[in-house]
C-alpha cells in the first residue's frame, strides 16, 4: 500500500482498495487500515464485516463493523 501511495501517487483510499482487490484475486480475504500523512483514513476489506474505529481531532469516536 505504501508503495502505491509513494510511487503511483495514489490517495490512501485508492491504494487500500487496490491491495484488497489483489488479495481477493489470490483467493485471500481480510482487511487493511491505512492513514496518510494528512490524516485521511482508509479501511478496506473483502469480508462480510471488520471491526474498526476512528477518533477525530475533536475526540468523536466512531465504531464500524459492516460496510
Amino acid at each position: 500500500m505504501s508503495a502505491l501511495i509513494e510511487l503511483k501517487k495514489l490517495p490512501v483510499n485508492e491504494a487500500a482498495k487496490q491491495v484488497i482487490e489483489e488479495i481477493g484475486k489470490m483467493g485471500g480475504d481480510g482487511g487493511i487500515i491505512g492513514l496518510d500523512k494528512e490524516g485521511k483514513i482508509a479501511m478496506e476489506f473483502n469480508t462480510s464485516g471488520m471491526y474498526r474505529g476512528t477518533v477525530d481531532k475533536n475526540g468523536k469516536i466512531s465504531v464500524y463493523i459492516y460496510k
